[in-house]
């Protein structure tokens, strides 16, 4: 266990560093958007290409994965609806709160976590989870978010917005441009390759101390939006979920594939049980308030997620070693 927290500690303790800097004001709140445009559109997606394009291309294909991944997302969004609904949280903060219990913080943390935990071979089931949620996941979730004042027009109105989101997000397209080098067996010239890695190595520390930095910016604006105490019951079980129910279903789902016969390997249903039993994903409290959502409670949900998974995910990850 001690052999694990040496590898997680630095993980977190990067998100501690970025969130107690914006709590205290070293970092302006108004410099967050600078730090998350660093890492969205230059220094995460040098990332994700180089491991791509280092990955073979029938991991970043593999259909078994991808049912089983699906499968969980569907059922994870599905049931947290449907527990979360009530007479205060309705479809635009149940589908918000779906999301937060079905999309973990893959490209942020997860994938230069589980590279680190269990080598570079992780690189590619993670990377196909990313594809996945960004594109299936959040794009189902934000068109039943429409469900409050729309019919079903206003929610496809909606998924189609979602999707074209997803075409303007880099992560996707340079998820894609590894693929390819990694298929083609073509890369760019040396100077362009080490600049691209140069981007790649600042990734995963910047996005991390991002992380904190987001997570405290969302806490203060929700402060300010807020007028009533949020009851424990509105956030702490989606919490519970994410962190618990999220990877047992994985689990689950992921064995009932292998007795089927499907060809989901072993290491790979690993690598995606590990990504489930990741935190929250940061960037959904943009889309909570993007879409008037209440980003107060998507805000906890994450701040718990993230601060418990320290925690929770060390154990899963225990648990498997």
């Amino acid at each position: 266990m001690l052999d694990i927290l040496l590898v997680t500690f630095p993980f977190f303790a990067l998100v501690l560093a970025g969130y107690v800097a914006a709590r205290r004001r070293m970092l302006p709140l108004e410099a967050i958007s600078g730090l998350n445009t660093f890492v969205l559109f230059f220094a995460l997606p040098c990332m994700l290409y180089r491991f791509g394009a280092g990955t073979p291309i029938a991991q970043l294909l593999d259909p078994s994965a991808l049912l089983t991944w699906v499968v969980c997302a569907l059922l994870m969004v599905a049931g947290t609806v449907k527990f979360s609904m009530n007479a205060r949280i309705r479809w635009n903060d149940a589908s918000f709160g779906a999301l937060v219990a079905a999309f973990p913080n893959t490209g942020f943390m997860g994938v230069p976590l589980l590279v680190a935990l269990l080598g570079a071979a992780a690189a590619g089931p993670a990377i196909l989870t990313i594809l996945i949620d960004l594109v299936v996941t959040s794009s189902l979730c934000i068109a039943l978010s429409r469900l409050d004042s729309a019919d079903e027009h206003g929610a496809a109105e909606a998924a189609k917005k979602a999707l074209k989101g997803v075409a303007l997000n880099p992560m996707p397209w340079a998820i894609l441009l590894g693929g390819l080098s990694s298929a083609l067996g073509v890369v760019p010239v040396k100077p362009v390759m080490n600049t691209i890695g140069l981007l790649a190595d600042s990734a995963s520390p910047v996005a991390l101390f991002t992380i904190g930095a987001v997570l405290a910016r969302s806490q203060f604006l929700a402060a300010q939006e807020e007028h009533a105490p949020l009851p424990l019951r509105d956030f702490v079980p989606v919490s519970l979920a994410k962190l618990l129910v999220h990877p047992l279903l994985v689990w689950g789902v992921g064995l009932g594939a292998r007795a089927l016969g499907l060809g989901l390997d072993a290491f790979t249903l690993k690598v995606m049980v590990l990504v489930a039993a990741l935190p929250s994903a940061s960037n959904v409290s943009l889309l909570a308030e993007r879409f008037g959502a209440d980003t107060g409670r998507i805000a906890r949900i994450i701040l718990l997620t993230t601060a418990a998974a320290f925690f929770t995910f060390s154990g899963v990850v225990a648990l498997f070693s």
